[in-house]
């Protein structure tokens, strides 16, 4: 969007651009950041076991990227445990817990096939080590501990984060791990609202009735309990300055919170009557709007379309 462009390319930002976070950053940092890559520094940890070392550099992506291969810790310690399961989307500094795992399908995941000694930081030292004393967007899965590595920043960088992400547990699935519940009610008292959950799930089926039984069966056949939720969240509006204000706009436009957006540009509008730029963001924001009502009987279309096909070949 040109909007997001502008507001980035503005003096608001020269010597503060946006700041991302991604804890548990293995395969693909945060796709939803490509349209803001260009103008952020992006931090990304991703734990392996060779040698510590830290990356900063210009790629063709970021504005500039630094890349942490240490566990991410709520707490400064020199080593941490760290188990590696066969499915390493489930590794964790956590242990998983195979006796409450065991009821369900996916159980064979947490399988731990060796605990290792790995290198570790705080998110306040790597902070420290990249030079850089605030964050914008946090987003943390760190398979159980989100909710500990979120509190073990300052409350100044705390206050000023306006987006966050979030991947916690429903079920049970390792040893002490912060819960979906524990995570709503914090950042509400933080001063965010929910912009987005996904519940993701998985079936009910102990491992010794599995065998033989294809995967793609019991999803077919058998209902999905929630067992993680993806959270995204983003700062109330209120009492900010003129490049939060901004910032949490562009923020609003990648979750396709138009209508947050509206709200964030009026109440700093009211605010800031003499910044000329959020009157352009209310009116880009409006024309968006506008333009999505004109498409919405051609998606109506498609998806009466998608129905019919689903019917004729299912």
């Amino acid at each position: 969007m040109k909007i997001i462009q502008k507001i980035l390319q503005s003096v608001h930002f020269a010597d503060r651009p946006p700041v991302l976070v991604d804890i548990g950053a293995s395969g693909e940092i945060n796709t939803k950041w490509k349209a803001i890559a260009d103008y952020s520094i992006c931090l990304a940890f991703d734990a392996d076991d060779r040698e510590f070392h830290v990356t900063e550099q210009t790629n063709k992506t970021y504005k500039k990227l630094i890349t942490f291969n240490r566990i991410v810790t709520a707490e400064p310690m020199e080593y941490t445990d760290f188990y590696l399961t066969a499915s390493p989307f489930c590794s964790s500094m956590l242990e998983p817990d195979q006796d409450q795992l065991k009821p369900w399908v996916h159980s064979g995941l947490f399988a731990v096939e060796k605990k290792l000694r790995l290198p570790a930081i705080t998110l306040t030292e790597s902070l420290r080590q990249a030079n850089i004393d605030y964050i914008d967007w946090f987003k943390s899965d760190a398979q159980g501990i989100d909710l500990r590595l979120w509190n073990s920043l300052s409350a100044a960088v705390r206050a000023g984060v306006l987006a966050a992400e979030f991947e916690p547990g429903i079920l049970d699935a390792y040893k002490g791990e912060d819960k979906l519940v524990a995570i709503l009610q914090q950042l509400e008292e933080d001063g965010f609202w929910l912009s987005s959950m996904k519940v993701q799930g998985v079936q009910r089926l102990d491992a010794k009735h599995v065998a033989g039984l294809k995967s793609y069966i019991a999803r077919r056949i058998m209902r999905t309990t929630p067992g993680w939720a993806e959270l995204s969240y983003l700062r109330k509006a209120g009492g900010l300055n003129t490049r939060a204000y901004l910032l949490l706009i562009v923020f609003a436009l990648l979750e396709q919170q138009y209508g947050f957006a509206l709200e964030v540009t009026e109440r700093a509008s009211r605010e800031m009557p003499d910044d000329a730029l959020f009157r352009e963001c209310s009116e880009e924001i409006r024309r968006l709007l506008m333009a999505g009502k004109r498409r919405v009987p051609m998606l109506y279309l498609h998806q009466k379309i998608d129905k019919l096909f689903a019917r004729l070949h299912g």
